[in-house]
């Protein structure tokens, strides 16, 4: 199968995409539609190394934010024929577990799944269904952040709630982030010199979205994020784990209902509700101790992760860091990864501060544990499972 695979990641206010040959490994277009049902909206669409093609104006909705897209091929290049189009869904529960061609049922499928994943399988859902409009007759594929941790063991998976919710309400661990996780998990084996099979890895995808996962062999063994992509690591805007009873207690004491607090929890809280802003870069500006503070409990909240990973792995490879603040972040990187040396984890100052956007350790030569930057690639990941899928 030659040709390009279009490649869709639909947010709630952006369209992702990119233009991807797996076959040669060219990528010929990407751009992003941002700020979909906002005032100034924008299109930015990448040929080469030349001046991007820019367009501003209100998009009122998806659909026109698509359209614009197939304008910016049309006026700008190279002409869009894509042999297959991947889309990214969020949350596949126990039904999607690999990468799958999309019909009329997977995506009553999909919706059925929205309320796990309320904030993501709408929108995705929204692209799909305007791709399949836009190219009749050209395979879609659908590909789960979910799926990558299908390998979880039922002790990593199950909830100690009562049997009837985890029967037949379905609640569990699912866990995200899985496209991210299975692409530098390969990169990290090929930076390694070493078989995937054998290692024991520490994925740490630090981003407004954050997670933690230990791999085994490439099988994902226990993840942060959990039936929702609410819990785990302190977020942007994302609290990540509080204690159960919080619901109760503000329902009690201020008439919160659960909806309220959801919504406070995944839209309110993180480094926003820390220190007013979910921007690492600002933080890293401030000389405040709301600042401060927001950074030591992003921080410790990732190092008590990885302790907990490195007791379930027995032996830990290497500790892989991606998304925006794990791949651009000297500071983050170091701080999170601070005073484990007993452990065999040591970051070489030089080499983090280094900088550079590629693949690289910035542990010292030789160290017992890998720490190494890779950034991940969920485009691709997306392209080569729909290639493999129609090949």
């Amino acid at each position: 199968m030659t040709g390009c695979i279009l490649v869709l990641n639909t947010g709630s206010s952006s369209i992702k995409y990119e233009l991807v040959d797996v076959t040669t490994r060219e990528r010929p277009a990407a751009g992003l539609v941002e700020r979909i049902g906002e005032d100034g909206g924008r299109l930015t669409h990448r040929t080469g190394d030349g001046p991007p093609y820019v367009r501003e104006r209100p998009f009122p909705g998806h659909g026109e934010g698509l359209e614009a897209m197939m304008t910016a091929f049309e006026e700008a290049g190279p002409p869009l024929s894509p042999v297959a189009v991947g889309h990214r869904v969020v949350h596949g529960g126990t039904r999607f577990t690999e990468a799958v061609l999309i019909d009329d049922d997977v995506v009553t499928a999909i919706e059925e799944l929205a309320p796990l994943a309320p904030l993501h399988n709408p929108v995705n859902l929204a692209g799909i269904r305007l791709a399949r409009k836009a190219f009749p007759g050209v395979p879609q594929v659908a590909v789960f952040d979910t799926a990558f941790h299908r390998t979880l063991p039922p002790e990593a998976h199950t909830y100690a709630v009562p049997r009837d919710w985890r029967e037949r309400l379905g609640v569990r661990r699912f866990g995200f982030h899985g496209t991210s996780c299975a692409y530098v998990s390969r990169r990290a084996a090929a930076l390694l010199g070493r078989d995937l099979a054998g290692l024991n890895l520490i994925v740490l995808h630090l981003g407004n979205g954050a997670s933690a996962t230990a791999i085994s062999g490439g099988r994902s063994i226990d993840t942060s994020m959990g039936m929702t992509p609410l819990e785990g690591l302190v977020m942007g805007t994302r609290s990540g784990d509080v204690d159960p009873a919080l619901a109760g207690y503000l329902a009690r004491v201020d008439g919160l209902d659960a909806q309220e607090v959801e919504h406070a929890l995944t839209n309110r809280g993180g480094l926003l509700a820390l220190a007013g802003t979910r921007d690492m870069r600002e933080l890293r500006s401030r000389d405040d101790a709301e600042a401060a503070l927001a950074l030591d409990v992003y921080t410790r909240r990732i190092r008590k992760y990885v302790g907990a990973y490195y007791a379930l792995l027995g032996r830990v490879d290497a500790i892989v860091l991606t998304g925006g603040i794990g791949e651009h972040d000297a500071a983050t990187r170091a701080a999170c990864l601070a005073g484990l040396e007993r452990l065999g984890v040591v970051v070489d100052p030089a080499l983090n501060e280094a900088g550079g956007d590629g693949e690289r350790a910035v542990s010292p030569p030789g160290a017992e544990v890998a720490v190494l930057v890779v950034p991940t690639d969920e485009e691709w990941e997306i392209a080569r499972q729909a290639h493999a899928l129609i090949s």
